[in-house]
């Protein structure tokens, strides 16, 4: 089978910037609160016009830009959404007609914030066992618009979140380059740890439901908190045994951006110890199944990784459902693009102790 490999990346911020003390005001909390408690400063907020498929369809682009690539040369675009356009038609099929991409097929992903893992496996599959002839690139996007369905009245998920979407073109390599392994696992006895009740056909749309606050995002934090200590580190090492690499021969770490202080618990078990770990939490928040792919174009425009190097990425979320993936790094230097706000993640080096609450 052919290596399948990312060939382009790009993101899409929208450009109203939430502080804490705007979020807190309505939870009853404070901006040193929400450091405190989550790391994070600042996210951003689609505009009232912005759908999912506005802001996709916008780092979708960027990413075809930086591989080189035309919307028609692509055979798939996947898009992992918790938050679509509509219930149907899927939003990728949205992306396809922004972009013009006139002979792909377009479908979705629902793993909540593990979804972009989730799309690039099945991607990549589909690319690696393409017959001779058919068109070999792919878009995975992962995107949402958690600010359309939170409570910002409950300070255990309004602070949390923040909008945006990451693209990546996947497409040919050279041989044992790009993706060696990915490891996928749902969990569906648990559920009922993350959740939007109402909306669907267990409970349809109705004035009830909008008034009991149905259609809001819940989540048992401190259930998700001990489903990750329990799952992420064993899914990590279960990824490297199956790709047969040693921790030690990783040199990034790029994993959901859910909270930096559940991360800084993580990060001493998670043995990978000659790694960078990338954050963009601080300024973007939790930005759902958008989250990985969103820090893999910031440190792309920062040329922190150098083509060769070995990836570890890691998401985890509603279902419940984790995803990692060991990739090797193949794209050349940075782009001449500056960032979408001008600066760049702070990125943590091997062995530096991780403190996201730090000035």
């Amino acid at each position: 089978m052919q290596s399948i490999g990312i060939t382009g990346v790009g993101s899409y911020l929208p450009e109203t910037v939430i502080s804490n003390a705007e979020i807190g005001h309505g939870a009853g909390v404070t901006d040193e609160w929400i450091v405190r408690k989550t790391g994070i400063r600042e996210r951003r907020r689609a505009a009232p016009h912005e759908a999912t498929s506005d802001l996709a369809a916008v780092a979708a682009q960027r990413a075809l830009d930086r591989a080189g690539l035309t919307a028609g040369q692509l055979a798939y675009i996947v898009v992992a959404t918790s938050t679509p356009d509509h219930p149907q038609p899927a939003t990728a099929a949205l992306v396809q007609d922004r972009i013009g991409a006139r002979r792909a097929a377009a479908f979705d992903v629902n793993a909540v914030c593990s979804g972009f893992v989730y799309a690039l496996k099945t991607a990549e599959r589909l690319l690696a066992g393409a017959a001779p002839g058919e068109p070999r690139h792919a878009l995975v996007i992962g995107a949402d618009i958690y600010s359309r369905i939170l409570d910002y009245s409950d300070r255990r998920t309004a602070a949390l979140f923040g909008d945006g979407a990451g693209a990546v073109v996947l497409g040919p390599v050279p041989a044992g380059q790009g993706l060696k392994h990915v490891s996928l696992v749902s969990r569906g006895d648990a559920h009922g740890l993350i959740r939007v009740e109402a909306g669907g056909s267990r409970q349809p749309a109705s004035p009830s439901t909008v008034a009991e606050g149905g259609h809001y995002f819940r989540m048992d934090g401190r259930g998700v908190r001990s489903f990750v200590q329990q799952n992420l580190p064993y899914e990590i090492g279960r990824l490297l045994r199956g790709a047969a690499v040693l921790p030690d021969a990783v040199r990034h770490f790029v994993p959901h951006q859910a909270n930096g202080i559940m991360l800084a618990e993580l990060w001493p078990d998670l043995g990978l110890h000659r790694a960078a770990l990338h954050l963009t939490l601080e300024r973007y928040a939790n930005t759902g199944a958008a989250s990985v792919p969103v820090t893999l174009a910031e440190i792309d425009r920062a040329g922190a990784v150098a083509p060769g190097e070995l990836v570890v990425l890691a998401a985890f979320g509603g279902g419940m459902s984790v995803g990692t993936a060991l990739l090797e790094w193949t794209l050349g230097g940075a782009p001449a693009r500056p960032a979408v706000d001008g600066t760049f993640p702070e990125l943590l080096t091997a062995g530096e102790p991780f403190s996201p609450v730090a000035s």
